[in-house]
């Protein structure tokens, strides 16, 4: 049986039970540390691998192969006792074990918010933020996998109102691997710079506009640095999973994560392909503009190029010369959502509040012209028509009617009639093969 990259043998899994066996009443950790000493499962730099340990234990149990001791753990009422929570002059609101006090305010209204990291798992700080995903996290405290860092956070005013985690990334993710463009042995060299947002919880009773992006960016750029600082690693892409049916996403995106797709619904053994995990939508935050040159370093550049591309709205803009390489990243996602709803006006194209005025921003941007975006396409479209023997060029004129946006200016007359409708001329020509393929626009002029 391999789990966790680790083969285990009949003998072992023998031992495992033994040393269950031994002690009912032993907790996880000192369990997983035991096993962990008698199999001399060790990482490169000598430390026992205790959290691969525990997640191969529980897989070990799902699977029926041993019976765990049961979780040891405090009584959340107790635990809130003696914690530094603070509790405002709100309404109450009905909990599973107790009451909570609701927090609904500005953001302003929080004082200051730190991350503050969590030190080890023996601090007072580490039992805080187990205790709080365990209480509100569906996925509880974990076990987490690989390297990992913790930060709760807290509130000036209320004390603590939430935490994150950030651990190693997802061994193997079709989504990810095909958009990042890797192979195999690079895939294998540059896991380790992808770390991936395991844990973000905002306890539910503090309903506060904006909290969550704020918290967001506050804490990837301290976790960047805390991350190189203790692992030696410097992290360039960040990884998560957003539960389709549990959650939107939306202060992912409102953060600038990138919505890259979603998995399969299979989990990390199903070689059965059952399918019986939730499907995720997978988001992707890049820290460095270079992240694919530095992920795929040593590839070859023609497979590099030809895996760059993830879809049609990245290989025919990727090259658009905007001034800022986030402008070309909106362009893409503008046209990917506005081919998906090619019937949709702007806000109901881009779905989220957030998109909807960064569209705008692009839009209005001094840098952002037809002509800049047009240039990245028809190279694409002309590096087609050379693999053409012949190429046909078809003109065509429409009309935008802008009659009923009497606001809009720089409108004309679009019929013959001088008190006629207004709107736009637009003449574009396109490229098609003889059998009626489009290549692609060649020129537009409006």
């Amino acid at each position: 049986m391999k789990l966790c990259g680790k083969e285990f043998t009949t003998e072992e899994i023998s031992q495992i039970r033994e040393i269950i066996g031994e002690d009912q009443h032993i907790s996880r950790r000192q369990l997983s540390r035991q096993i962990c000493e008698r199999l001399n499962w060790r990482s490169a730099n000598g430390k026992l691998k205790e959290m691969s340990c525990r997640v191969a234990l529980l897989r070990m149990q799902r699977q029926g192969v041993i019976k765990l001791p049961p979780v040891q753990g405090r009584n959340w009422l107790d635990f809130l006792k003696g914690s530094k929570d603070k509790h405002p002059p709100a309404s109450k609101e009905k909990g599973g074990e107790g009451e909570s006090e609701a927090i609904e305010c500005e953001l302003s209204e929080l004082g200051e918010i730190k991350v503050i990291k969590v030190s080890n798992r023996f601090s007072k700080s580490h039992r805080t933020w187990k205790e709080l995903m365990n209480r509100y996290h569906y996925l509880g405290s974990g076990p987490l996998c690989g390297y990992q860092m913790r930060y709760l956070i807290e509130s000036e005013r209320y004390g603590y109102i939430g935490g994150l985690a950030f651990s190693s990334s997802a061994w193997r993710l079709e989504t990810r691997d095909k958009w990042i463009g890797w192979d195999e042995e690079r895939r294998l060299e540059g896991l380790s710079k992808v770390v991936c947002n395991s844990r973000f919880l905002i306890v539910p009773y503090v309903r506060v506009k904006n909290l969550a992006s704020y918290v967001l960016s506050q804490s990837i750029r301290q976790m960047e640095e805390e991350w190189y600082e203790q692992y030696k690693i410097r992290p360039v892409l960040l990884e998560t999973f957003v539960e389709r049916e549990r959650f939107h996403g939306g202060c992912y995106r409102a953060s600038n994560w990138e919505h890259i797709g979603s998995t399969k619904g299979r989990g990390r053994q199903d070689k059965g392909n059952e399918y019986g995990e939730p499907i995720k939508d997978v988001y992707v935050y890049p820290l460095d503009k270079g992240f694919r040159e530095e992920l795929c370093k040593g590839m070859a550049e023609k497979v590099f190029k030809e895996k760059e591309a993830v879809d049609w709205a990245e290989k025919e803009l990727s090259e658009a010369k905007l001034g800022d390489q986030r402008r070309v990243e909106r362009l893409i996602t503008i046209a990917r959502d506005f081919y998906a709803r090619p019937q949709a006006n702007i806000p109901q194209a881009c779905g989220s509040n957030a998109k909807t005025k960064a569209a705008y921003r692009f839009l209005e941007n001094e840098h952002v012209t037809m002509e800049k975006i047009q240039k990245s396409h028809y190279e694409a479209t002309v590096d087609r028509i050379g693999k053409e023997k012949i190429a046909l060029a078809v003109q065509d004129t429409t009309t935008l009617n802008y009659s009923t946006h009497p606001a809009t200016t720089d409108l004309g007359l679009i019929g013959s009639k001088k008190e006629g409708p207004i709107g736009l001329l637009v003449h574009d020509t396109m490229s098609f093969n003889v059998e009626g393929t489009p290549l692609g626009i060649i020129d537009v002029q409006s």
